[in-house]
């Protein structure tokens, strides 16, 4: 009878072959013919994980020479298929204009004991091993995953949501449309806030808002670096950089004006407007900055701070292509270009439009 399947199967007679493998499979299910042609139904009717299961199967458990070489082809085939749906899914996806914009994709961390089953689909989906991809999975923090055309980080995006590994994508343009304002001071905090700040055009004004307008806290430390002179391991002189000091950050979110209020130690002028802390003058800037840092967290005491950005930022800095494109609204001295800026504006704008 396995002949006669095999007849169909090449007069394409599936029909005939689907009615004698289901009187086979009563017969002898264990009979690695049986299964491989079950396997081939599948295939030819667009069950391609069932039939990737059975060629599997084969693979591991039958000696049979013959059916272990069609077990490969048909897994080879299945490939290809997979590979051609994916491309003609992704040309799909990026067909409209908006989703040729640049974008990024970001994963969200994952729980420990759920990363054995989430790597397996992560590596399916990307295509890549499940070694790595145990890897690629965050448990604490964002971990920017890649960059391109927002269209196609939809597709896999979703493709991954639905594998239950959280992530999420947007453009570049939604991050660059955001304003900021820097933050000289407080000139009032009763029934409403005022800010006396520039925008970013440099005008001096000020802006008033409701706490309650606030939806996140992004706080981040920036590395300040200067050139030193060191000795190396032959005793001779030689100029490094190193990070000297850190720029604190904090960023408040106002998404109803599309805009982000961006404060900074040696940019707050303590002595100004709203008296705070007292005694600001005769303060350490650490001092009077962490005193205002706790004043803000008062007024905001239902409000998320976001403070994993030095954890984000080392799986995104080398994006030196993508990170050129994000004006980082942030202007501390630099010797020398960094990329540490920008990736902090990235951060703070991909907590303001998720």
């Amino acid at each position: 009878m396995i002949e006669q399947v095999a007849i169909a199967f090449d007069n394409k007679d599936y029909q005939t072959a689907a009615k004698l493998l289901k009187q086979l499979q009563k017969e002898s299910p264990e009979n690695p013919w049986v299964q491989f042609y079950l396997a081939r139904l599948h295939e030819v009717s667009g069950k391609y994980q069932d039939a990737e299961i059975i060629y599997r199967q084969l693979l591991r458990d039958t000696r049979n020479t013959r059916i272990v070489t069609l077990a490969r082809q048909g897994l080879r085939r299945l490939q290809e298929i997979e590979q051609e749906q994916r491309q003609r899914a992704i040309a799909k996806a990026t067909s409209e204009p908006n989703n040729t914009e640049l974008g990024v994709l970001i994963l969200e961390p994952l729980d420990n004991e759920l990363k054995a089953e989430a790597s397996r689909k992560f590596a399916q989906i990307m295509q890549i091993d499940p070694y790595s991809a145990r890897l690629m999975l965050p448990s604490r923090g964002w971990k920017f995953y890649r960059t391109g055309q927002v269209g196609e980080l939809k597709f896999y995006g979703e493709q991954l949501q639905q594998a239950g590994i959280p992530c999420f994508w947007t453009t570049i343009t939604a991050i660059q449309q955001i304003q900021v304002f820097q933050v000289k001071y407080f000139s009032e905090s009763k029934l409403k806030a005022t800010v006396v700040c520039c925008n970013q055009t440099n005008q001096l004004g000020s802006l008033t808002f409701d706490w309650s307008e606030v939806t996140a806290r992004v706080v981040g430390l920036l590395p300040i670096f200067e050139q030193v002179v060191d000795v190396d391991a032959h005793g001779k002189l030689e100029r490094k950089t190193q990070t000297q000091d850190y720029a604190h950050f904090c960023d408040l979110h106002l998404p109803a004006r599309r805009s982000i209020l961006r404060l900074y130690d040696n940019g707050y002028e303590f002595q100004q407007g709203l008296e705070i802390i007292p005694q600001a003058s005769q303060n350490t800037i650490r001092i009077n900055w962490n005193s205002l840092s706790n004043w803000i967290g008062q007024q905001l005491p239902q409000v998320k701070t976001w403070s994993d950005f030095t954890p984000f930022a080392d799986t995104a800095l080398d994006q030196t292509e993508m990170l050129d494109q994000i004006e980082s609204h942030i202007h501390l001295f630099r010797r020398e270009q960094t990329n540490w800026d920008s990736a902090f504006h990235l951060y703070s704008g991909l907590v303001f439009v998720k």
